[in-house]
């Protein structure tokens, strides 16, 4: 592999897997992308490009959901929404919103942070998707948000405010300034990115859903409007459903370009970049006449080397890599550090071991996008009988492979599941010794998503079970899960180690 990418064009998605409601800036020579993270920890990721194609991830704004209280256990659908990345005043600021709690804010002087702890900028049930901008002309300062009809009883309309300069408080009680009810065939108006260009205040937002939706483009001389609309991107005649919900960058070089999601079943929301001009009118024109690329001339950037952000991890010291995220606030003792290679998971004690949707301390990453096997090492070091742990793919349906420990002290290998409907999971195979209390976990991801199970306990590989279709929460793609976990009862129920986790996928880009 050469150190540099020859290829002048770049295939969508740039990002294949669940990088949800994207938003993006420039910073000199570099760019930076936020996505939602819901409710796993850390939220918040932070990814860097200097190509636009290229993608690794370097941290998270987010170290712990607040308030705690409200996500000791999983909260899979809630918690961060559709974050807005800024960079003004020498600092890095990302706005979100929580559904149920309201719209917050952090800041730090670099992208790797220190991030302040999340302020409450506008508290209330259902402002979602927030947006603020500075307006270096005038030195005022104004926020945009939308609306979830599931808390607040409104949607389709963006609510428009004047903000401190602080970016701490709202200066007014804020004004409808879009109201999607009012323009023929709009529904589910959300997302909005607001931005100030060629004398225009513009706001970029999509609607339709996030399936079947489109890219609206709304502009306006003053903030509180009125505002003219045009949709920007659609599906046309490709197969991009639901093409929207980004952001706006340009490059140095004055190049225009739009990063956007398209909704994936089980594969969540994956990330395309699109070429963003102008017509003669002054509207931005989105990919190729307004219809999404699939292949297209990179942008005007200085080549970079092939990358994507991490999967693969030895887990040095007990340690796991940035790309791992808990399904709730993590506590300490879940993992133990060591000198050697290898997590060692905690089988922390639960009422809920029958369901993993349930627990908090699972261990996920992002399912890949494309057709891939997943491999881990597991060696079931607790004594406990009961205590359990294993490799799963995790969603409203969940499967997982992996050791358990009986009530005679033998370890046996095991495959359960559970239906979206089920309350309690159930055997996909039948249990099997695995007298060294090892094996090598397999999951072998097809098109669609759909997972074969197999491992190696000493003897050679083996399949187990029926084939698996992964599935997605409500706005959450399938996730890849690291669990133990042991029955209640009293004291420490030892651990498990994963050693050499793998993800091998087709060559990226």
């Amino acid at each position: 592999m050469t150190a540099e990418r020859t290829d002048p064009t770049y295939r969508n998605p740039v990002l294949d897997a669940d990088w949800s409601d994207p938003d993006v800036i420039r910073v000199g020579d570099d760019f930076y992308l936020t996505a939602s993270s819901f409710g796993r920890v850390p939220g918040l990721p932070l990814l860097h490009s200097r190509d636009l194609v290229n993608w690794t991830l370097v941290g998270h704004a987010l170290e712990r959901l607040e308030p705690e209280s409200e996500f000791t256990t999983p909260r899979h659908d809630c918690g961060v929404w559709a974050p807005s990345l800024r960079h003004h005043d020498d600092r890095f600021w990302i706005f979100w919103g929580d559904p149920d709690q309201g719209i917050f804010q952090v800041n730090a002087p670099g992208i790797r942070g220190p991030w302040t702890r999340p302020h409450l900028v506008k508290a209330g049930k259902g402002l979602i998707d927030p947006c603020p901008l500075w307006d270096d002309g005038t030195g005022e300062a104004y926020l945009v948000h939308a609306w979830a009809k599931s808390r607040s009883g409104v949607k389709n309309r963006l609510t428009g405010h004047r903000m401190h300069p602080h970016g701490t408080e709202l200066l007014d009680e804020g004004k409808v300034i879009v109201d999607g009810d009012r323009i023929p065939g709009w529904f589910t108006l959300e997302g909005p990115k607001l931005y100030r260009h060629d004398g225009w205040f513009w706001i970029l937002a999509p609607a339709g859903g996030v399936e079947t939706g489109w890219q609206g483009a709304f502009r306006s001389r003053a903030f509180f409007g009125p505002y003219e609309e045009k949709v920007v991107l659609e599906q046309k005649d490709t197969d991009v459903n639901g093409p929207h919900q980004g952001g706006w960058v340009r490059t140095p070089s004055g190049e225009d370009w739009f990063l956007h999601f398209q909704q994936r079943g089980p594969y969540g929301r994956v990330v395309h970049l699109q070429p963003m001009g102008w017509d003669p009118d002054g509207w931005p024109v989105l990919g190729h006449d307004g219809a999404p690329v699939t292949e297209h001339r990179r942008p005007d950037l200085p080549p970079q080397p092939p990358a994507a952000p991490a999967t693969d991890d030895d887990f040095p010291g007990g340690r796991h890599g940035r790309q791992w995220q808990w399904t709730a606030n993590p506590k300490e003792g879940w993992t133990t550090q060591h000198s050697a290679d290898g997590l060692r998971l905690t089988c922390v004690r639960s009422a809920d071991a029958h369901d993993l949707r349930a627990l908090p301390h699972v261990l996920t990453q992002r399912l890949p996008g494309t057709p891939c096997t997943v491999e881990v090492e597991l060696r079931l070091d607790s004594e406990e009988p009961g205590a359990r742990a294993g490799l799963a793919v995790l969603g409203d349906a969940y499967r997982w492979i992996g050791l358990q420990r009986g009530t005679d002290g033998t370890v046996h290998l095991v495959h359960r599941f559970a239906e979206t409907v089920a309350e309690r999971e159930r055997d996909a195979d039948h249990p099997r010794p695995a007298p060294d209390g090892r094996a090598l976990l397999r999951v072998d991801i097809g098109a669609g998503a759909r997972c074969r199970f197999s491992y190696d306990t000493g003897d050679g590989p083996r399949p187990s079970g029926q084939v698996f279709a992964a599935t997605p929460w409500r706005w959450v793609g399938a996730l890849l899960g690291l669990v133990a976990v042991a029955p209640t009862g009293q004291g420490h129920a030892g651990a498990a180690t994963f050693t050499r986790f793998r993800i091998s996928t087709p060559a990226y880009g």
